[in-house]
C-alpha cells in the first residue's frame, strides 16, 4: 500500500475534505502511474480523484466504530516512531 496513503476513519478531529482529496490523489497517482498525467490524460485523471473522493465521503460517512476515536498527534508519534525504526534498520543493512 502507498505509505502516503493514511487512514481516514475514527479520528478526532473528524477527516476534512482536503484529506480525502490528498488520499484520492494519492491513491489515482499509484494506480495510474503518473505523477502528473500529461494535459491528454488530466481531464480522465480529474475525474478519477473526484470519482474516487466522493465514494470515500460515502465510505467514512457509512461507517460505525464502537471504539473511542484516535487521536490524530498520538498517531502522527507512533508513525515517526516506526519510520525511525525502519530508516534504522535500512541503514544497518547498508553498513
Amino acid at each position: 500500500m502507498c505509505r502516503s496513503i493514511k487512514p481516514l476513519f475514527n479520528f478526532e478531529p473528524p477527516v476534512t475534505d482536503d484529506e480525502i482529496r490528498k488520499a484520492s490523489l494519492q491513491f489515482v497517482r499509484k494506480i495510474s502511474g503518473f505523477t502528473k498525467p500529461s494535459k491528454a490524460n488530466e481531464a480522465a485523471f480529474e475525474t478519477a480523484v473526484e470519482q474516487i473522493s466522493d465514494a470515500a465521503h460515502t465510505l467514512l460517512a457509512s461507517l460505525v466504530s464502537n471504539g473511542t476515536p484516535r487521536n490524530r498527534e498520538v498517531e502522527a508519534v507512533k508513525a515517526r516512531a516506526r519510520a525511525a525504526r525502519r530508516f534504522a534498520d535500512d541503514t544497518a543493512r547498508a553498513t
